[in-house]
């Protein structure tokens, strides 16, 4: 398996959980940077590497009125005081060729959300800069389909790779985790991670928004940690009915720190 580096830390084989783990959208620059310094006290005394997560733009909404956060320019010199100030490393979206040149020369991990998983020149682009990549499986996709999302990201050049499953549509407004994927998809030679937050998600649920259950986000977690998954990707909010984007599907604080320290116990029982 290739391993994947960022800073000082690797994902991968033989490697810490790494917890991917934040808002789902940049909200403000003081509401991040307390998420990014009450998280990184959850995470201290926890055997985690931890990358903090947050959106610029939640380009994929429901309704054209929903809230899509700061934009690529404010929202990244948001993400570099979370790097600055936090020592922090962290993710966001990208959602354009333009937008991967830029962001993938500040974070230190870019994703390709699910509904563009098979957008080749946005790939291409993402494989072009330094950053880590984090690929979602679409919910459209079989999981041995992301092979060819691996070797497009492997004819540019790019081995730095996170595959990440979201779930898979299932019928209308609703989505089913099958943990067959993180062993199908970590055959390609990557780490896998499970996003535990989207897999809760009920697309579209609400009309003009997505709902969602989050209740389910520890069980699903927590399966996939005991079917081997390398990496976990979990939203979260100090008051999720206030989120401005999947308030259905961002954890409570306190219930992040609960759910961590159980799934510490699991991660150590399947290493043995």
């Amino acid at each position: 398996m290739h391993n994947v580096s960022v800073r000082t830390f690797s994902i991968g084989a033989n490697a810490p959980l790494a917890i991917i783990c934040g808002p789902c959208v940049i909200e403000g620059e003081d509401h991040t940077l307390f998420c990014a310094n009450e998280l990184q006290k959850i995470f201290a005394p926890l055997p985690f590497t931890f990358i903090f997560k947050a959106s610029y733009d939640k380009a994929n909404r429901s309704s054209i009125h929903s809230f899509r956060g700061p934009g690529i320019d404010k929202g990244l010199l948001i993400l570099q005081k979370v790097q600055a100030e936090c020592n922090l490393p962290v993710l966001t979206d990208i959602h354009s060729t333009e937008e991967a040149l830029i962001a993938g020369n500040v974070c230190e991990m870019i994703q390709i959300p699910a509904f563009l998983c098979r957008q080749t020149d946005l790939i291409a682009a993402a494989a072009k800069t330094p950053a880590a990549i984090s690929v979602k499986k679409g919910q459209f996709l079989a999981p041995w389909d992301v092979k060819n999302i691996v070797e497009k990201l492997e004819s540019c050049g790019k081995t730095q790779i996170l595959l990440t499953d979201r779930g898979t549509s299932f019928g209308y407004n609703n989505l089913v985790s099958d943990m067959r994927s993180i062993p199908i998809m970590q055959s390609f030679g990557y780490p896998v991670c499970f996003d535990a937050s989207h897999s809760a998600q009920l697309p579209g649920g609400l009309g003009t928004s997505s709902g969602g259950q989050r209740e389910f986000i520890p069980t699903l977690a927590k399966a996939a940690i005991a079917s081997g998954a390398n990496a976990l990707y979990i939203e979260t909010h100090p008051n999720p009915a206030s989120a401005k984007s999947d308030a259905n599907t961002v954890l409570p604080f306190d219930t992040l720190k609960t759910l961590l320290l159980q799934i510490a116990k699991i991660y150590d029982a399947v290493q043995v």
